[in-house]
């Protein structure tokens, strides 16, 4: 019995009282043939880790494909040529981004990041141990030593050994991959100070055929000088270089860059020291350029020319086997 105040418990569920109503015949029961939901076999093998696209069939094993976004390419395709890419691995390089700057000769988009160059002349055994004049070789790098840039002289047999360095010649400057990016054409002309009607000049050319710049030499009394053009003949920069362009005192030798009134010092181009037995028995020599990192690419390259032309005229052997150190001689 409860307690007072209470409910009654109840023994037994209550029943249905009359009046509601009952579930009726003639409702729709699921038809045989409907499409059940693509539920996993649970015999099959569970599918492999990973990201799936819904709905598969997972005994098929694969995906359905879907059509990509009109204006983009297919799976496995290269956005920029629509072919198939090249499979990637943990190990393949990777091409770093480098941006297009207008304007720029195409192959020279790397010197508008650097401030410095150096050059290498290889060293040639035939002409070390015979005199023979063979066609100079240099190979171009950066700060870090790593090679960017490889020349080449361009000359016929009787013109290196008849005129020396004042040979006329064209320089063939090419990338990594062997493409032609300048070239310097350096014509036949007198290198001393007694005949200032015909004095040294290179064009340089980048791509071929399209010129960019000249390299002039300016008549001195004294020093050796000479200005920076670019495609109309206009100065944009001066080099100055020492009275007495040797290595006689085993240092550098070097070719100030300046402002066009000459007040201002804006980098140099440096004969280096190569060390005693080079600079003995050859003439192979090692130089350096430095600019303005924020330089006119064009200029930069006119720059390039005018270390060439510096080496021809002051660094390069002569008949005698001595060298050209002053605008005297």
């Amino acid at each position: 019995m409860s307690a007072p105040g209470y409910p009654a418990s109840y023994t037994h569920h209550p029943v249905p009282q009359p009046g509601y109503p009952v579930p009726q015949p003639g409702y729709p029961v699921p038809q045989p043939g409907y499409p059940l939901p693509p539920y996993p076999d649970p015999s099959q093998p569970a599918p492999p880790p990973g990201f799936h696209a819904y709905p598969f069939a997972p005994s098929s094993g694969t995906s359905p494909q879907q059509l990509p976004p009109q204006g983009y390419p297919g799976p496995g395709l290269d956005p920029l040529t629509s072919q198939q890419a090249p499979a990637m691995t943990p190990l393949s390089p990777i091409t770093p981004y480098m941006p297009v700057a207008t304007g720029v000769p195409p192959g020279l988009e790397y010197l508008t990041q650097i401030d410095q160059i150096l050059i290498h002349q290889k060293v040639e055994l035939i002409e070390a141990f015979i005199g023979f004049e063979t066609k100079n070789k240099y190979e171009i790098r950066n700060s870090m030593g790593q090679k960017i840039f490889f020349a080449k002289e361009k000359s016929d047999c009787c013109t290196r050994n008849c005129c020396g360095s004042l040979r006329q010649f064209d320089m063939k400057i090419s990338d990594n991959s062997d493409r032609e990016v300048i070239r310097l054409i350096r014509p036949f002309r007198c290198v001393s100070c007694w005949c200032p009607c015909c004095l040294q000049e290179m064009e340089v050319q980048s791509p071929p055929g399209t010129t960019i710049g000249y390299v002039t030499q300016n008549w001195h009394a004294i020093l050796p000088k000479f200005s920076i053009q670019n495609a109309s003949k206009e100065t944009v920069l001066k080099v100055v270089g020492p009275c007495l362009a040797c290595n006689c005192c085993c240092g550098d030798v070097n070719f100030e860059v300046k402002s066009l009134d000459e007040s201002q010092k804006l980098g140099q181009i440096s004969k280096q020291w190569s060390g005693l037995l080079k600079e003995v028995f050859t003439d192979t020599d090692n130089f350096g350029i430095q600019f303005p990192m924020n330089l006119d690419v064009k200029i930069k390259a006119v720059l390039l020319g005018a270390c060439f032309l510096i080496d021809f005229m002051f660094f390069e052997r002569v008949h005698d086997g001595s060298e050209r150190n002053t605008v005297f001689s």
